[in-house]
């Protein structure tokens, strides 16, 4: 059980840098690891591995759903393909069903061994605005069969769930961002596709979180805990498959749960989570994220304070939860 210290943040690298290094590392480890990208290498930063293996690197142009449709067949050729556009053309329907078709057709169906990294996604992409703004995908990518769906939080999170994706034998979703993200993790922490971590121990309410919101969720525990009241918080990187085993013991342990996502909670992770939670040990729920709406164009701090994705709004959740369950 983690001891429990007050969470001091710093910046880290963006998660997109960090998938980006990650990338180079694998490529000197494993010649069958090859990159596909749609003419935006140097915003999901897989221009470095094209820098470094450029016979291993193919560009498709702005033309996301032939670079899914490429990366299938690499897979089905015994490659090792990581595949790469902002979130919001890699796997949402923007302008016409950009890469989710082919997703489902050309590696769900047929269980291809393709890597799909999804960049600049959620809300916190900033001053590019809402055309840019995938709020949708992990909903989108869970429903797709067979797919894995992951989330981190940091840039060390990042780089291991990046390994364990290459490593991995099937279709897997990685959502990346493009600000700088607080560290959460000391470099050496340990992830597996499907086992949450534990960041915080606490007995009064739970909250579950990935992305940038796990930062958040422990700043919003401490300030809880400055209050007396003791917070689990489990950073949920696997949105598919869940940690199940995580999810009903913080139910039966804590009879109060909060899920915090930088994505619409129509579809979500809190969905996800609610759904294992009246399956397992049913409890009091309350869910922060993007309400029914898309956000605007401004900067990335404004835009978690405008729609209410901030240590503060989860800890208001915390507290309802728990006068709700007393």
């Amino acid at each position: 059980m983690p001891v429990k210290t007050r969470f001091e943040p710093r910046l880290g690298a963006a998660t997109r840098e960090a998938f980006g290094r990650a990338l180079v590392e694998l490529g000197r480890e494993n010649k069958d690891i090859v990159v596909i990208d749609a003419d935006i290498s140097k915003s999901t930063m897989t221009t470095y591995f094209a820098k470094e293996f450029p016979d291993r690197f193919f560009s498709c142009g702005i033309t996301e759903s032939n670079m899914i449709g490429v990366g299938a067949g690499l897979a089905m050729a015994g490659k090792i393909p990581f595949v790469s556009s902002f979130s919001a053309f890699a796997v949402d329907i923007f302008p016409v069903n950009n890469g989710f078709e082919q997703m489902r057709v050309c590696a769900a169906y047929g269980r291809s061994n393709l890597k799909v990294v999804g960049t600049h996604s959620g809300i916190s992409i900033g001053e590019d605005g809402p055309s840019q703004m995938s709020v949708e995908e992990i909903a989108l990518a869970c429903s797709l069969t067979g797919f894995v769906v992951m989330a981190p939080a940091d840039e060390t999170a990042t780089k291991a769930l990046v390994r364990a994706a290459a490593e991995y034998d099937g279709p897997v979703f990685l959502r990346t961002g493009r600000p700088k993200a607080p560290v959460v993790y000391a470099p050496g922490q340990r992830f597996e596709i499907g086992k949450s971590i534990e960041v915080a121990a606490g007995s009064d309410v739970t909250i579950i979180a990935n992305g940038l919101l796990v930062a958040q969720s422990m700043l919003a525990a401490d300030a809880l805990e400055d209050e007396g009241i003791s917070v689990r918080v489990i950073d949920m990187h696997t949105v598919k498959p869940l940690d199940r085993e995580a999810i009903a013991r913080a139910a039966a342990d804590t009879g109060a749960i909060v899920v915090a996502e930088e994505h619409l909670i129509d579809g979500g992770l809190g969905v996800r989570v609610a759904q294992v939670v009246v399956e397992t040990n049913p409890c009091v729920m309350e869910f922060v994220g993007i309400h029914d709406r898309y956000a605007e164009s401004g900067q990335p701090d404004e835009l978690l304070e405008k729609y209410h994705l901030l240590s503060t709004d989860i800890a208001d959740a915390a507290r309802k939860a728990l006068a709700r369950k007393r």
